[in-house]
């Protein structure tokens, strides 16, 4: 169903008024959709059927909308969110998302604290820990995640074994990680973010995640050392990399350490910034293009998290333009466009102002779907329009008062089973403990048994025996009854069960795990018509892919004058 109701909204993408005017009415929609902050509900979450990274996101979103225009109301629900997810160690690993929590899902969160960091976002009250912290905390459990037993390194997409998906490294991991270390070491001035960056750059161009033209594939699995690339392209994976490198650049800007660093990643920037307009902009050139999500707009097949992915490129191409500068022109464009032509088809919902998620070759028609994704998206790229007249993120040398914590997160590091987190290791006192509880647990029931089958009649004598014969079939606890060993008729008597596990071989049986990430993409009833949907991302469609050779990926376009095979950095950890 689409809409060809007039326009709503006549953004002019130049003026700051018309830009804060439109972005208002549509925070407040976007605001429409989240319930964490009232009485009953869980702040950070949103309702089904999102998942917990997309409400990290939002949050993200209610920070860039006061960044951008000044407006404070929704820094409340931003902080609340922000600080009420974070989970006992302080690292977004709560245990009520731990089951089924990936790499990607916790690094969603950790860039929007982030962004809080940089942005001055108003800090967390006392004896709650810094957003610089929380940033840190989640690039350390991740850093020491790193997999250098498959694929030569990498992050995998799930954190736990159980979840399907574990066997597979993908982009978006490496892209959330890379950009939170590379604005840690911008922010910080620490080298180890900036090791871990670079280090985390060259093994996806190394694995060929990464092609010569800059494009950004989805992952690959572990079984086949990650040889067998998925090739689905999505716009949030090259909006992480794109700000990372022009974090990059600034980095070794402000510190030159080495020479050629700036022209590498400023070289890198100008690459990622190419193919992202050749694949995720449609339009004839610069001028006239509009962002689309080339994987599943065009057939109508977006899933919820998909829905959202356009909001991640906007606000990172707009943050680019304050580390790597020359790229303004460029993506003032880019993003003028596409918020026009967002803001023209918001015209779904009771209220006509509601956004879909078709921006291009539409014209200004509203899609027929609405949702946190759509409206969220519409949202960003509006407000991007504004990030000449934002001020300058901020470092700790340039003005930052965000707490950091270098340690943050190291009760929970590498973390892949959360057996024990919780309640710590097992110590004599608890085992000492747990005896106790046992035997006074043990003696209540032997002395409920005693007093269930005592006969008022008989001689306490016969009742003593009759106590025994009756405690000894339950289960061992004749053993206690009678204080002592039992002897080779007493083993088994009474005990007839039919065992249907492998307990008594020493075998584990391991328990069986339904959900899994794939599995719990559900669909949103504001979706499209989803029906003849079969995109799995942790499988490659049929045929041999080849990111170099297959002339279907890689149309003519500008590179940069040194490939990366011929820039590859090396870690200077990796030198010594």
């Amino acid at each position: 169903m689409t809409s060809s109701l007039v326009a709503t909204y006549d953004l002019d993408a130049q003026s700051t008024d018309s830009i804060k005017d439109v972005a208002k009415q549509m925070a407040q929609d976007l605001a429409s959709f989240y319930n964490g902050n009232e009485p009953g509900q869980t702040p950070g979450l949103l309702p089904q059927p999102y998942y917990w990274w997309e409400a990290g996101a939002l949050m993200g979103t209610f920070v860039d909308y006061w960044y951008y225009t000044g407006d404070t109301t929704y820094n409340d629900i931003a902080s609340q969110g922000l600080l009420h997810q974070v989970g006992p160690y302080n690292d977004y690993m709560p245990p009520n998302q731990t089951l089924t929590e990936g790499n990607d899902d916790q690094g969603f969160w950790g860039m929007a604290v982030m962004s809080a960091a940089e942005y001055k976002f108003p800090n967390p009250p006392s004896g709650q820990p810094g957003w610089l912290a929380l940033a840190q905390a989640v690039f350390n459990t991740q850093a020491a995640r790193w997999d250098p037993d498959h694929c030569n390194g990498g992050l995998r997409w799930q954190i736990f074994t159980w979840n399907n998906g574990f066997d597979y490294k993908n982009s978006i991991s490496q892209a959330c990680f890379f950009n939170i270390a590379a604005r840690l070491a911008l922010y910080t001035g620490n080298s180890t973010y900036a090791d871990w960056a670079t280090k985390t750059w060259d093994w996806m161009v190394n694995v060929k995640f990464i092609d010569s033209n800059y494009r950004i594939y989805d992952g690959g699995h572990i079984e086949d050392n990650c040889t067998t690339i998925t090739p689905y392209e999505f716009s949030y994976n090259v909006g992480a990399f794109l700000l990372g490198t022009a974090a990059m650049v600034e980095y070794s800007n402000t510190t030159s350490k080495k020479s050629g660093d700036v022209e590498m990643w400023s070289e890198r920037v100008d690459g990622i910034l190419n193919s992202t307009e050749q694949i995720f902009f449609f339009g004839n050139d610069t001028a006239d293009r509009i962002m689309i999500e080339i994987a599943c707009e065009p057939v109508n097949l977006c899933d919820t998290d998909e829905l959202s992915f356009k909001a991640y490129l906007s606000r990172w191409m707009a943050a680019t333009t304050k580390w790597a500068p020359w790229t303004f022109d460029r993506i003032k464009t880019l993003l003028s466009n596409s918020a026009v032509a967002a803001a023209k088809q918001c015209t779904g919902g009771d209220n006509h102002r509601m956004c879909g998620l078709k921006w291009a070759n539409n014209s200004g028609q509203w899609d027929g779907t609405t949702g946190v994704g759509q409206q969220m998206a519409a949202l960003e790229v509006v407000l991007a329009n504004m990030i000449q007249q934002a001020e300058a993120p901020v470092t700790n040398g340039t003005g930052g008062t965000s707490a950091g914590n270098p340690s943050a997160g190291g009760s929970d590091d590498g973390r892949v089973d959360p057996s024990g987190r919780l309640y710590g290791p097992t110590t004599s006192g608890d085992r000492a403990g747990a005896a106790i509880c046992t035997v006074v647990i043990l003696f209540g029931l032997l002395s409920g048994v005693v007093f269930m089958v005592t006969d008022e009649t008989k001689s306490v004598a016969d009742n003593w025996a009759s106590a025994r014969s009756t405690v000894s079939g339950t289960s061992g606890l004749a053993l206690l009854a009678v204080g002592k060993k039992p002897t080779n008729e007493e083993k088994g008597k009474g005990v007839a069960m039919d065992r249907s596990s492998s307990t008594d071989t020493g075998e584990k049986i391991l328990a069986v795990y339904t959900g899994s990430k794939l599995q719990k993409r559900s669909d949103s009833v504001q979706e499209p018509n989803r029906q003849s949907l079969n995109r799995n991302r942790l499988s490659a469609p049929p045929g041999a892919f080849s990111p170099t050779a297959d002339a279907t990926t890689a149309p003519n376009r500008r590179s940069s004058t040194n490939t990366i095979a011929r820039r590859a950095s090396v870690l200077r950890k990796q030198q010594q």
